[in-house]
């Protein structure tokens, strides 16, 4: 039987690049942007690749997701639910009592200030969860 030589595979942050690249459109320029930001927030941020392709950020524990989709950009915060959010950058998955989302559609903004605040609280938490 032939044994494969050493299997090349991409880092987390490689897989992340390409899918930036492969979107080829607003949502890979959006999803690059708030990668951005999460690692202008947290430069000790780990960059995951999970779920068979979702881009995951961690620090002592998932901080956030970034998903993309045909008509939205959408950051998951784990344990959003327990985060305060004074600008109100939380728009989605409301309802829960865990997690929280951020959608982000074609043509919108994003407080920038406001989702580094958010991505610092969040590793906070994180922290705090960890040490119990």
């Amino acid at each position: 039987m032939k044994k494969s030589g050493p299997q090349k595979t991409e880092s987390p942050s490689q897989l992340i690049d390409a899918r930036i690249t492969e979107l080829g459109d607003w949502r890979g320029e959006m999803l690059g942007r708030l990668r951005s930001l999460i690692k202008e927030a947290d430069p000790e941020v780990v960059e995951e690749w999970k779920w068979r392709g979702v881009p995951v950020w961690s620090h002592h524990g998932i901080i956030c997701t970034g998903e993309t989709y045909k008509n939205v950009v959408k950051m998951t915060f784990a344990n959003g639910a327990a985060l305060k959010d004074p600008a109100r950058l939380f728009n989605a998955s409301l309802e829960g009592n865990t997690r929280r989302a951020i959608d982000v559609h074609e043509g919108e903004t994003i407080n920038e200030e406001a989702l580094r605040t958010l991505v610092r609280a969040a590793v906070t938490l994180n922290k705090s969860k960890a040490r119990r």
